[in-house]
């Protein structure tokens, strides 16, 4: 597989976030460090970036492709639920941007021991942090038929979750990727109807995102991001799921309004003020073009709000 990284929407995100020369950005999801280095072009020489990532090799890389920069950049191996935090550490607040582009980058779908992708053997992994003590084989292998289908239904959104518990349970030990893959297609009769996508990505996804709590992630981080932004500051998020694009939407039609309160109520009792200004109503997809040469940008969706 290429490990090649092209980074998703870039010229849209760019033109979203219109990041004002000489100001602090933050890139929260460095992966191949793509927007990153967009987001330093677009600020100027005195603009800086704080680059963070749950993921040490990706911060490795990070230094590599954005050396050129030199003290204009600070890179953080963290999750990005801690990310008030680690601004404040570098001195990064009241910044101009933040973006966060959620999916899983081609450097990490190409590094088959890494466990993501079932397109090459390898093991049951998945760990965006090598310290995380949870990895897809534990949950494959040692959780109840109950939890295991409960997972795969909730973050797979995967209608056949039951069946495909079964299947699993009753081919313990799964100890490979591919060996994964071929009991999901073997439970679910192969690929079904007009059905694109291999019947295991689902369920892939589905412990992906268990294993790594990523929805958990992005819930913390939200709020944390309205408080890093500047006044006219603005936060870009990319994500490739139902679940994620849902978690963001909802989170800024909470914050573009200034009343939480139940309709029936006849005056404001919870005292919210608005925090946000909505700059996409409707999310930005990639165009025919780039799906074209990138198809893993297929799903991708970009959300942009302005903090007031």
């Amino acid at each position: 597989m290429s490990a090649e990284h092209i980074p998703v929407m870039l010229a849209e995100t760019l033109a979203g976030l219109a990041p004002a020369p000489n100001t602090d950005c933050i890139d929260g999801t460095l992966g191949g460090a793509g927007h990153a280095a967009a987001l330093l072009r677009a600020t100027g020489p005195g603009g800086r970036l704080l680059g963070v990532d749950t993921d040490p090799a990706a911060v490795a890389r990070g230094q590599a492709r954005l050396a050129q920069f030199g003290d204009r950049v600070v890179l953080a191996q963290a999750s990005f639920s801690q990310l008030a935090t680690v601004a404040a550490e570098h001195g990064f607040a009241q910044v101009g941007a933040v973006l966060l582009d959620l999916g899983i980058s081609s450097f990490q779908l190409g590094e088959a021991e890494r466990g993501f992708s079932f397109q090459a053997e390898g093991p049951l992994d998945m760990r965006m942090a090598p310290g995380n003590p949870l990895t897809a084989a534990d949950i494959v292998n040692y959780w109840s038929q109950d939890a295991l289908a409960d997972v795969i239904y909730r973050y797979g959104e995967e209608p056949r979750s039951r069946r495909i518990a079964r299947a699993i349970v009753a081919a313990r030990p799964i100890q490979t990727t591919t060996a994964l893959a071929n009991v999901v297609s073997r439970a679910l009769g192969g690929r079904r109807g007009r059905e694109r996508i291999h019947p295991a990505t689902r369920v892939f996804q589905a412990l992906r995102i268990r294993v790594n709590d990523e929805l958990a992630a992005l819930e913390a981080v939200l709020p944390q991001i309205v408080t890093l932004l500047a006044p006219g500051g603005r936060f870009g998020i990319i994500t490739f799921h139902s679940l994620e694009d849902r978690i963001v939407k909802l989170f800024i039609q909470q914050e573009t309004r200034d009343c939480l309160c139940p309709p029936d109520l006849p005056i404001c009792r919870c005292g919210h003020r608005a925090t946000l200004r909505a700059i996409t109503r409707k999310p930005t997809q990639p165009g025919e073009d780039e799906i074209s040469y990138n198809p893993r940008s297929r799903s991708a969706k970009l959300r942009i709000a302005e903090r007031l």
